[in-house]
């Protein structure tokens, strides 16, 4: 029941995510707990040095963040969270964004997600959850 659930509250939160999906982020998985997304790096996204910026990298692993974080349909935000940026991604690359649950606490969570390209690590990010009340999709009963 657990990923059926996910995938549900994926396709809910994916259908009103106009920042993800203008951004071209693929979602390619959610499980209880987890998400997979991918994001090919477009030219409007290099900086000045040629490489993509820091700033859509954080935003293609908060995003994978957002939906193993809600996979439960408890709504859930960002409370915090950070970034190492381990090495450069170009135009071209296709990067994939796996999360984690790493522990939950109370209304409290903690996410791993690790930014990848192909088998170089590109970035790791920490998220702080923290479940709000209600839920994102109506369960059948």
């Amino acid at each position: 029941m657990g990923d059926e659930l996910a995938a549900r509250v994926a396709a809910a939160m994916w259908a009103e995510d106009a920042a993800s999906a203008g951004l071209g982020m693929r979602l390619v998985s959610v499980g209880d707990g987890t998400a997979e997304l991918q994001m090919l790096v477009r030219d409007d996204m290099v900086n000045g040095h040629g490489m993509v910026h820091g700033g859509f990298v954080f935003t293609l692993a908060d995003s994978a963040f957002a939906f193993a974080c809600n996979s439960r349909n408890q709504r859930t935000v960002a409370q915090g969270c950070d970034i190492v940026f381990v090495a450069p991604a170009a135009r071209g690359d296709l990067l994939v964004a796996e999360a984690r649950e790493r522990a939950t606490y109370g209304r409290n969570g903690l996410y791993d997600v690790t930014v990848r390209r192909g088998d170089d690590l590109i970035a790791e990010f920490r998220g702080r959850s923290r479940q709000l009340s209600g839920t994102i999709i109506e369960e059948d009963s």
